[in-house]
């Protein structure tokens, strides 16, 4: 070997048998936390030449595809899936976007079948021909079996024939338009997010260039945190003229001649933190457009809606890169160990700006606690990922029942626990629930989870590692149902059973 270790000696250094490091290095077995970990550090080489995110992903969609039921009966080994990824990376991408074209043109249909069965509109129109052509139908018959009609009297039948078959075409014109309409929208990819989740994890979603930016931008401001609204609305105004205004509902963006490019309304319910986010994502948008389009073009995208969101992604990574810089927030995770609410106290952000923030510390010997993140709604659907290393993420709908997440929306604590994953790689994951707007009564909060993970080899580093030993917070849970393996599992979805 390279690093001047035998297979032997490395196997031993391990604690692994000589058998199971050559399975690892021909691809025939996958490796991921711990032993993972102690390998890099045994070689001395960088973890992301040893834990390919992607491939991880690609695997992890393919078997994903495997156990969809257009695919029952065909039999693919682990071992073949791996082999296929490592060998044939190209073939690999090809096939993890055509499932996910699949899963977008389920989604497509299953929309346009509820849309069948409960548009009040179109329910209307289909009524309505209906009524029509039975009309049609009657007189027509009617002229078809009767003999002794007078001229007149089919001159009458014809005349209403004729006026109903008129009155049916402009009925079916917006039948027709309805149906264009519906299928523009539905042919965008229902996720677009899938390409952008890939471009992230290949990014490693640290992008220095943008670092470097929001330092600058940070420089016209206070060094001291939290940051003060007033300053950015004054320095809203003064640079780019844009005035910022408290707003109830946001109805007066709904007003004629309400000109978004000069007024920016910030929701009086949501607390400071988020309104000073939103203004230094529309800061970073207009002071560092050229850094973030180019940021953007590096991204491997394919759909403009993609790169659409991602602007909006990268604005929104400025905006925290400027509330939370780099070194500060780095040092105040190490010293407070990764509080996430205490830190979001000091510094003035809450918990989901935090949380996001402490996953984009991957800046090379300056590296904080790698994290993957995850945002659930209330339905269960996990809306935003960051993946890592031996954590593999479904490509579409929910994720294990049993990770914390889920149970975070019955309790106002941090919720946490060990999880044992089927390859045996553990990880510590926090949860908790968080909502959009605090300061009103009246309005309805949306209410999302989040949820961190780390390898437990990181968990003595965090204020969550704390008593790890306690039984009932190690969980034997899976990455979703469809890839789990653990079929005894009594929470497991009756479709994937």
């Amino acid at each position: 070997m390279s690093a001047g270790l035998s297979q032997a000696a490395l196997a031993s250094a391990l604690g692994i048998s000589p058998s199971y490091l050559n399975l690892i290095e021909n691809n025939k077995r996958a490796i991921g936390g711990s032993l993972l970990l102690r390998i890099g550090e045994r070689l001395g080489v960088d973890m992301a030449y040893l834990s390919d995110e992607s491939e991880a992903q690609s695997i992890a969609t393919i078997n994903e595809l495997m156990f969809n039921p257009v695919m029952q009966g065909i039999e693919v080994s682990q071992n073949d899936i791996r082999e296929i990824v490592s060998r044939f990376p190209e073939f690999a991408t090809a096939l993890t976007r055509f499932y996910r074209a699949y899963v977008d043109a389920a989604a497509n249909i299953e929309a346009l079948q509820h849309r069948l069965k409960s548009d009040p509109f179109l329910s209307s129109l289909l009524h309505e021909i209906l009524n029509r052509v039975a009309g049609i139908k009657s007189s027509a018959e009617i002229v078809a079996t009767t003999s002794d009609l007078t001229a007149e009297e089919q001159r009458r039948f014809a005349a209403t024939i004729n006026k109903e078959a008129r009155d049916l075409v402009p009925t079916l014109q917006s039948l027709i338009g309805y149906f264009e309409t519906s299928s523009s929208l539905l042919s965008k990819p229902v996720s677009p997010m899938n390409e952008i989740d890939e471009a992230i994890i290949e990014a490693e979603n640290y992008f220095p260039a943008l670092e470097e930016v929001a330092d600058e931008l940070a420089k016209v401001l206070p060094p001291e945190r939290p940051l003060q609204e007033s300053r950015l609305v004054e320095l809203m105004a003064t640079r780019f003229g844009i005035d910022c205004r408290l707003s109830a509902d946001g109805r007066e963006a709904l007003a004629p001649g309400f000109d978004s490019a000069r007024i920016m309304l910030l929701p009086e319910a949501a607390s400071p933190a988020t309104r000073i986010f939103r203004m230094l994502r529309r800061y970073a948008s207009r002071a560092a457009g050229d850094a973030i389009d180019n940021s953007v073009s590096s991204l491997t995208l394919v759909s403009d809606e993609a790169r659409q969101i991602a602007r909006r992604a990268l604005s929104s990574y400025v905006a925290a890169a400027i509330m939370m810089p780099y070194d500060r927030i780095h040092g105040m995770a190490e010293e407070r160990r990764y509080d996430i609410e205490l830190i979001g106290n000091l510094i003035g952000a809450d918990f989901e700006q935090v949380a996001q923030r402490f996953v984009s510390l991957r800046r090379k010997g300056q590296e904080g606690v790698p994290f993957g993140f995850l945002r659930a709604d209330r339905a269960g659907r996990l809306t935003k990922r960051f993946t890592l290393p031996g954590l593999i993420l479904p490509a579409s709908g929910h994720g294990c029942l049993l990770w914390p997440i889920y149970r975070a929306f019955s309790t106002s604590e941090i919720v946490r626990q060990v999880s044992v994953f089927p390859s045996g790689s553990r990880f510590l994951q926090v949860a908790r629930q968080v909502r959009k707007y605090t300061g009103s009564f009246e309005r309805l909060s949306p209410v999302y989870a989040i949820m961190l993970s780390c390898d437990v080899f990181h968990a003595d580093r965090t204020v969550y590692g704390r008593a790890l030993d306690a039984a009932e917070e190690n969980v034997e849970a899976g990455p979703s149902c469809l890839l789990c393996p653990r079929l005894e599992c009594a929470h497991r979805n009756d479709a994937a059973a």
